[in-house]
Order: C-alpha cells, then structure tokens, then sequence
C-alpha cells in the first residue's frame, strides 16, 4: 500500500463522518439552506488563500521572473488557480468560485452582508485575526483561525495537505451528499447553486483532486516525518469542517424549532 493509500486509509473515519453528516439531510426548505450558505461561504473564500500560498511558494509571483524547481507542480497550481479564480458561470462569463457562490446565494434569497464586510475590512487592511473574532459563530472563527495558521506555518506540506484533504479530495463526495435531490425538495429555483456545486464536483473528482494527491507525493517524498505531520494536520482539518457543519447544522435545527414554537 503507498504513502497516499496509508493515510487515507487513517483519515477514512472522519471522512464517513462528513459525507454522511445530517446536515444535508436537515436542509429541508430554502430557509435551512440559506443558514448553510451563508456560513459555508466563508470556507469557500478561505479556500483561495490556502491555494494562492501554494502558488506563491511553488510558482514564480514575482519580477525579474525565475522559474521554479518542480514544473509539474508548478502547472497543477496554475491550473487549479485559473479553474478556481476564472472559471465560468452558466452564461459563460467569467467569474471566480467565490463569485458563483454570492450569484447563488442572492438567487436564493440569502444574505452577502456579512461576507462583504468581511471582505471590505479585508481591503481597508483591518488585521484579519481581528475581523475573524468579529464574526458570530466560534466554530467558524476556529475554522477561518486553523485555516490562517496552516498557511502561516509556511511549511508547503501542511499547507497542500489541508488544502488536498480537507478540500480538494474531500469535496466530490461531500458536495454528491449536499446535491441528491436538493431541486427536488424545493420550488425555489436553485440552479445557480447547483451548477456551482456540480461543477466543483466536475473539477475535483475529475482534474483537481487527482493533481493534488500527486503533489501531496511530491512534496513529502520518502520523508516520514513529512507523511506523519501530514496526517496529523489533516485529521485536524477535517475535524474543523466537521465542526463547521456541526454549527451549521445546529443553527438550521435552532431556526425550526423557533419557528415551530412561534405557530
């Protein structure tokens, strides 16, 4: 059995957890997705930062330009960036994931307040920990907080192991339970979302996925201490996303059980 095969096999547990949390299960109207949208969004702009510190570190992102060591690398990111930062909508226009996600959010109903002032603090250069603490939920603080201390890390492992298996191996799989039949259980029209999630599904089973296995290879090589933090540091991540939706799923419950007790 290789390295890859070894510690998937040890991350299998927490990945069962995820792909059949009741989460999906409990998004039963628009108002239960809605709630998850507007907290999952923030995982969908943190994901961006995990890959821009991939290509930072294993691209070329400066002048005089040099060219990196590793050039199979070096093309997985870039096209992982140019899918992920420039990909189309249905219509074909172009537009980042992150952008998708806030074109479906509004199509459903859903708020982008807080993810815009997030955002636009971001731009004003407010210190991120401080905008992070503003939010809400301690469980999506904690999740941003992992997120942003991986990449501080600045060890190129760590970083490709949580952003291959807490994201990009993890996804098609996560993503399959959250759209099977969701059209079917509401009348709202939530094409716009599905086609980002099918589409993330699309990428990541088929392209990113694989080439972000492929680097976890690269990057850790015969190096066992490399292997062991790897695994270390991606049961944590997926013991933050089940965190996530552990909050997430609490909130769409609380939401329910107010609304029943106001009949």
């Amino acid at each position: 059995m290789g390295r890859i095969e070894q510690l998937n096999q040890k991350l299998n547990p927490w990945k069962e957890q995820l792909i059949n949390h009741p989460v999906y299960q409990n998004i039963q109207t628009v108002e239960d997705l809605i709630i998850f949208m507007e907290t999952h969004v923030f995982a969908v702009w943190d994901f961006m930062s995990l890959l821009k510190a991939l290509q930072i570190e294993l691209t070329c992102t400066k002048v005089p330009w040099i060219p990196t060591q590793n050039p199979k690398i070096r093309r997985m990111i870039n096209e992982i960036v140019m899918e992920e930062e420039s990909d189309v909508d249905q219509e074909g226009k172009v537009a980042s994931h992150l952008e998708l996600y806030l074109d479906a959010m509004h199509a459903a109903g859903g708020e982008i307040n807080q993810i815009s002032r997030f955002i636009d603090d971001l731009r004003k250069g407010h210190p991120l920990s401080d905008i992070i603490k503003s939010l809400p939920f301690p469980f999506l603080q904690h999740f941003l907080e992992f997120t942003f201390q991986t990449i501080e890390s600045k060890k190129l492992h760590l970083i490709a192991s949580v952003f291959t298996f807490g994201r990009e191996d993890l996804i098609p799989d996560m993503f399959t339970a959250l759209v099977k039949d969701l059209d079917q259980k509401m009348e709202t029209d939530l094409s716009k979302f599905i086609y980002y999630l099918e589409r993330h599904i699309e990428l990541d089973s088929g392209e990113h996925g694989p080439m972000a296995l492929q680097m976890i290879e690269e990057l850790c090589g015969d190096d066992e201490h490399k292997w062991e933090e790897a695994t270390k540091i991606s049961m944590e991540a997926l013991k933050k996303r089940v965190e996530l939706w552990d909050g997430i799923n609490k909130g769409i419950l609380e939401r329910r059980a107010d609304a029943i007790a106001s009949l």
